[in-house]
């Protein structure tokens, strides 16, 4: 039986930034600080406004620590170039080429200026996971089955895990790390959490500060990427440039500002 030809994208495209998984994690902060919210008429005294920071803060430091894993914009770049649109053609398109880097793969992009060009609409948006080097030379292959525009193919090669550049190994080993121990500043967040509805706040805030230094820790491990890439991605004479993302510096000053707080806590 042969294979069929699709004229079209048989996967659905995958969500980018604001992906499902992030917004349910976020309503459920919401539902969570609303709820305390509600109750909060039958705390008596000057321990009301206390317990309500403690809770609005607690929650804020879970839903970054969450919502980080899933995001795509740890490390973000990108050029505008002339280049070439498809393999085997001459045919050039003016467009703008970006590469966002999450903890679970990396998402490229291709948008053209303008958008309509040589009777199409280049808006591109693919992601290539990984989680696993099969997985990823899967989408890269699967990418060149269906025939994706040169630019997002050249991006992707150059984390290939055959690449001389050897970008797969270093960030998949470095996000593997970062979102493990991003994991274990949850595992933290949740034991503060308890001791400090238990008497023992001082041990408490001493998981808050574990839960800061895990989250800063995790970061160093993303950062020692960008001082060990052995090759840029080169459009023409134009060098498509990354830096820290949103989600890098929300989990920098979220580690930063939680491990001032403890000792401040501790003081008291």
């Amino acid at each position: 039986m042969e294979k069929a030809d699709f004229p079209f994208y048989y996967l659905w495209r995958t969500p980018f930034l604001f992906d499902t998984i992030i917004v349910e994690i976020i309503i459920l902060c919401l539902i969570t600080a609303a709820t305390f919210i509600i109750i909060l008429p039958g705390i008596r005294g000057k321990l009301r406004t206390f317990w309500l920071v403690r809770v609005l803060t607690s929650l804020f430091i879970g839903t970054v620590i969450l919502v980080v894993n899933f995001t795509r914009d740890w490390e973000v770049g990108s050029v505008n170039t002339t280049t070439t649109y498809k393999s085997f053609s001459t045919s050039m398109v003016n467009a703008r080429i970006g590469l966002w880097v999450g903890l679970r793969g990396v998402n490229i992009t291709l948008a053209g200026n303008p958008v309509h060009q040589l009777n199409e609409t280049i808006n591109y948006n693919e992601m290539f996971s990984w989680q696993s080097r099969i997985q990823y030379d899967m989408d890269y292959h699967e990418g060149l089955e269906r025939g994706l525009p040169s630019p997002v193919l050249y991006v992707a090669e150059k984390f290939n895990s055959n690449s001389p550049c050897s970008l797969y190994q270093q960030y998949c080993l470095s996000t593997y790390y970062s979102s493990a121990i991003m994991w274990a500043a949850f595992c933290s967040w949740i034991l503060s959490n308890v001791l400090f509805c238990m008497p023992f706040l001082v041990y408490g805030i001493y998981m808050l500060f574990g839960t800061a230094m895990c989250i800063i820790v995790s970061l160093i491990s993303f950062a020692t990427i960008r001082q060990s890439q052995e090759c840029n991605i080169h459009f023409g004479s134009t060098v498509l440039q990354t830096r820290f993302g949103l989600s890098f510096w929300m989990s920098f000053a979220t580690g930063i500002l939680f491990s001032l707080f403890p000792v401040i806590l501790r003081i008291i």
